[in-house]
């Protein structure tokens, strides 16, 4: 897309962007691996203001997000008015350790499969820096003009 085919891009502030996290549960984790860029899909879920992934013990990944600089992205569109939105997360991932006190008391939900669920580390994204951006593209979302049917 170049720049020119945007129009009404918003700033979102730090409540709107954990508002529309909240709606989510798929996002992108963008980490290093093996020095070099990598963008991976997770399922999450929000923990106050922190994200919380599920990672296997052992795995690349883990060892990506074990007390490292990270980003953490979700967008999606808003079907109703044809607008979409992007809210990118920076900060540091860390392994989450047991107890209520990690979660808020609140069971997660993050794997379609409980028995594998004992077998995954958690870990959670303590963003330093939150943004996010509300636009529509041009030409795209509903039409504002009437419609009109021709009869044969």
């Amino acid at each position: 897309m170049w720049a020119n085919e945007f129009s009404d891009v918003t700033a979102l502030t730090k409540p709107e962007c954990y508002e529309y996290l909240s709606q989510a549960s798929l996002g992108r984790i963008a980490a290093s691996i093996d020095a070099l860029p990598v963008i991976l899909p997770v399922h999450f879920v929000l923990s106050g203001e922190s994200v919380l992934f599920p990672t296997l013990p052992g795995s690349k990944l883990d060892a990506a997000t074990t007390d490292t600089v990270v980003a953490f992205e979700v967008d999606a569109e808003e079907p109703l008015d044809g607008s979409y939105w992007s809210v990118l997360l920076r900060g540091l991932a860390s392994s989450v350790g047991d107890g209520p006190d990690h979660t808020h008391g609140r069971p997660l939900l993050l794997d379609p499969w409980p028995t594998m669920q004992r077998n995954l580390r958690l870990v959670r994204v303590e963003p330093t820096l939150v943004s996010g951006r509300k636009f529509r593209i041009t030409g795209e979302g509903p039409s504002t003009e009437p419609h009109h049917t021709s009869s044969l």
